[in-house]
Parts: C-alpha cells; sequence; structure tokens
C-alpha cells in the first residue's frame, strides 16, 4: 500500500556513509519508507537525480543501499532523455520518490519541461510518498535559499507549491543560508517557512506540517515568521 493521506518529508539528508559499503539509506530515508506503510513485500523507492545531472556512477552505490535495506530501487533520468517510456506509470506505482540534492534551477526547469511535475503532483495526491535532501526537500515548496547561481546563497521563489510555505537547508553548515533566508521572507520575495540544520526532516500531512525528526540529537529546526522572527522547533530523535 502506499500512505494513506498525502505525505512529503522534506529534509536536509538521505545518503549516510555505508563504511565498507561506501553509503547507506540514513535515517531520514528509512523513515519515508516506513511512512509508506508497505507491508508484505519489498518497498519501492525511485531515486531522482536531476538536479545533480542524473550521474549514473551514483546509481550503483544506491541500489546496493537499497538491497542491503530490503527495498527495490529505480532510477528516473531526464538526461538525455527519459529512461522510462511512460514516466507517470512507473512513477505512480512506486511507494517512495527520493530527490537528491543539486541545482533547484535546473530541477525545476527538467521537470517541467517533461510534465514530471505534474506527475508528482499526482503521484503525491495517491498517497506516493515524496521526500528528498536539499533541492530534493525545497522542490515542494513555493520557494526558498539556493547555490544554484554559485557559491553564494540565493533565492529561487517558483517552486512546485505543493507546500505553501518557504525552505532552506543546510543552516549549520552554510552560515550565508540564514540571513539570505530571512531577508528574502523579509522583502516579501518568498513567504514565511522553514530552515533546518543538516541531518533534520519536515513531515507534511498535505499541507500541514506535523513532525520535525533529526538523525542526530542536536539539530534543528526553526519557523521564520515574516515579521524577522526566527522559533527554534523541537525534532524528534530517529534511531
Amino acid at each position: 500500500m502506499t500512505a494513506s493521506e498525502p505525505t512529503i518529508l522534506a529534509t536536509c539528508g538521505g545518503m549516510v556513509d555505508g563504511g565498507w559499503q561506501d553509503t547507506a539509506y540514513g535515517p531520514l530515508l528509512h523513515y519515508a519508507i516506513e511512512l509508506a506503510g508497505v507491508t508484505g513485500r519489498a518497498p519501492r523507492v525511485a531515486h531522482v537525480n536531476t538536479a545533480g545531472g542524473d550521474p549514473r556512477f551514483v546509481e550503483g552505490a544506491e541500489l546496493e543501499a537499497a538491497r542491503t535495506a530490503g527495498a527495490e530501487a529505480s532510477h528516473i533520468r531526464l538526461f538525455p532523455h527519459p529512461n522510462h517510456e511512460d514516466l507517470a506509470e512507473h512513477v505512480l506505482s512506486r511507494d517512495v520518490i527520493w530527490v537528491s540534492g543539486g541545482s533547484m534551477v535546473n530541477l525545476l526547469a527538467l521537470w517541467r519541461a517533461h510534465g514530471l511535475d505534474d506527475v508528482l503532483r499526482r503521484a503525491w495526491q495517491e498517497g506516493v510518498v515524496l521526500a528528498g535532501g536539499s533541492a530534493g526537500g525545497l522542490c515542494w515548496h513555493s520557494g526558498g535559499t539556493t547555490t544554484s547561481f554559485g557559491p553564494a546563497p540565493s533565492v529561487v521563489a517558483d517552486g512546485l507549491r505543493m507546500l505553501p510555505g518557504s525552505f532552506s537547508p543546510h543552516h549549520d553548515s552554510q552560515p550565508g543560508r540564514r540571513p539570505a533566508f530571512r531577508e528574502a521572507i523579509a522583502a516579501g520575495l518568498i513567504p514565511a517557512g522553514h530552515g533546518v540544520d543538516e541531518g533534520v526532516g519536515l513531515r507534511y500531512r498535505g499541507t500541514e506540517l506535523v513532525e520535525v525528526v533529526a538523525d542526530r540529537p542536536d539539530a534543528s529546526a526553526w519557523a521564520f515568521d515574516s515579521d524577522g522572527s526566527e522559533t527554534r522547533l523541537d525534532a524528534r530523535l530517529l534511531r
């Protein structure tokens, strides 16, 4: 089965160091699978690496990480062309869509060119869990901070708008993100929203934020209001 209600897990994380195995599904990715509520078979996870240019060299590691986690993995590529004749059929047959980080601007352009944005909206409404890290967490929102144009954080304001607020990842690892996010909200470029540290995820039921989770005890999320105020949100630690 898929999730009983439209579910998005927007994060700043996902894959983790797997030691001898190179890479592994981290707690946030495992939680996305848990939210899908699959029983009696292996969960089906589609990895979408559009934001990173669909690099083939990462796919083998993702497939091995999925196998070790007991999941059935596939990939959705748009370079040099879609790798599935019917994108909708494949997306709707998955339990979790996991979108990796990279260029938010390039991701949006390609998804819209191929109609993947509409397919993902339909999948979300039908219970496929949409999830991802960094650009893969930002894309579902109205907008947020990005380094798509260079190393200095700037703002993208034309996200998919499945979630009405804004999103900003990497707040504890990229110091420029927080002031850029606050200034963009104050200027009215993007709506109020949430900033997150590395390893933090926001779970949405429909468009309502219902939970903050983290894969380490010292990670946090913040709610940013249009008046410039910030409120720290406690996160539930994932085991």
